[in-house]
C-alpha cells in the first residue's frame, strides 16, 4: 500500500513540468490528506480535501497546459486511450483516475472525443486497508459469510473506497469466510486495471471486468466466472437494478454502492424503489460525512 502522500505525488506526475511543482510544494501532510487536484483554465490549480477546495499557487491553468496534461496522462498516444476520452476520463498507472472536460467532438450525436479542453480532475486513488474493519463484524451472517450489502451515501463521502476494501476483506477471508469475488468495474475505478494488474488491492481471489457497462458485466461475470460475490460501484440505471436482482436469483451475494443522503431517499426514488421492494439486499451501510469526518451506520434489511 501505498503512504498517502506517495499516492499524492504520483498522480502528481500527470501535471505538466509548470504545474507540478505547485502541486508538490503542498506540504507532505496536505498531501497525503488531498482527494483531487483540478484544474480550470483562467484559474489557479486547486487541491480538494473533505473540507474544501485549496488553490496551489497564483499563476492561472492555461489550455495548453490541459493539452499537455492529456499527451502526459495518456504517455503520447491518444489515440489509444480514445475508448476512454468517450467517456470522459482516462486511468493512469496507480489508478489515478484523470476526469477532463471541454467541448465534445461529435459524429452521428455520438461523442467520440474532447477539444477545446477547459478543465480536468486528477482523482488521488488511495488503498485505505482496514477502512471496512469497524463495520466488518456487523455485515457478516451467523456462518460467518458476507451478507449482501448496499452502501448509501452522498457523492465524494467514501463509498468506493469502502467498496474496494470490502471486496479485499471477502476475497482474502480477512475475519469471515473467503469467498471468490468478481467486480463490474465499468469506471476503472475499483481495482484500476494497468496492463491487466489491478492497481488497487482487491484480494486474491478477485476477478474484474473493466470498461464495461455494468448490466452486461454483471451478467457476463455471472456466466463465466463462477462468483460467489457480485461487486458493482454506483447503481445508477435500471438496466443495473435487473442485473442485481436477476443475480441474486441465482444464489451469489452482492456488493453494491448508491447515491443517496440517507434509508429515506431508497424509497423516494423509483429505482432504488424497485432495488429494495426485491429484496436482494440484507445489510444497508449508511456513511455519513460531517466535519470533515466519516461515520458508518449498518442497518438490517432481510
Amino acid at each position: 500500500m501505498k503512504h498517502n502522500s506517495q499516492a499524492y505525488r504520483q498522480a502528481a506526475q500527470v501535471l505538466p513540468l509548470s504545474l507540478r511543482g505547485e502541486a508538490l510544494a503542498l506540504p507532505e501532510d496536505k498531501q497525503g490528506r488531498a482527494e483531487e487536484l483540478r484544474l480550470r483554465v483562467g484559474r489557479p490549480m486547486t487541491a480538494v480535501f473533505p473540507q474544501g477546495e485549496l488553490p496551489l499557487g497564483t499563476n492561472p491553468v492555461t489550455g495548453r497546459e490541459l493539452e499537455q496534461l492529456l499527451e502526459l496522462a495518456s504517455r503520447a498516444s491518444v489515440h489509444t486511450v480514445a475508448d476512454q476520452l468517450r467517456r470522459g476520463y482516462l486511468t493512469v498507472e496507480g489508478g489515478h483516475r484523470v476526469g477532463l472536460c471541454g467541448t465534445p467532438v461529435l459524429r452521428d450525436g455520438q461523442i467520440h472525443g474532447l477539444g477545446r479542453l477547459s478543465s480536468a480532475a486528477i482523482r488521488v486513488a488511495r488503498q485505505v486497508t482496514g477502512a471496512a474493519a469497524p463495520v466488518e463484524r456487523e455485515l457478516l451472517d451467523a456462518a460467518g459469510t458476507l451478507c449482501s450489502t448496499l452502501i448509501l451515501a452522498p457523492p465524494g463521502a467514501g463509498k468506493t473506497t469502502l467498496l474496494r476494501d470490502l471486496i479485499r476483506m471477502t476475497s482474502q477471508g480477512e475475519g469471515m469466510v473467503p469467498q471468490r469475488v468478481a467486480v463490474a468495474d465499468e469506471r476503472g475505478e475499483v481495482a484500476a486495471l494497468w496492463n491487466g494488474v489491478p492497481q488497487l488491492d482487491v484480494g486474491e481471489r478477485t476477478d474484474v471486468l473493466e470498461g464495461c457497462p455494468k448490466a452486461q458485466a454483471l451478467m457476463m461475470l455471472l456466466r463465466a466466472m463462477n462468483p460467489q460475490v457480485l461487486a458493482a460501484d454506483e447503481i445508477t440505471a435500471p438496466e443495473d437494478v435487473a442485473a442485481l436482482i436477476s443475480a441474486a436469483g441465482c444464489g451469489v451475494k452482492l456488493l453494491a454502492t448508491a447515491h443517496g443522503s440517507g434509508r429515506e431517499d431508497l424509497s423516494r426514488r423509483p429505482l432504488y424503489r424497485q432495488l429494495m421492494e426485491a429484496g436482494v439486499f440484507e445489510r444497508l451501510l449508511l456513511i455519513r460525512t460531517e466535519k470533515g469526518h466519516r461515520s458508518y451506520r449498518v442497518e438490517v434489511l432481510a
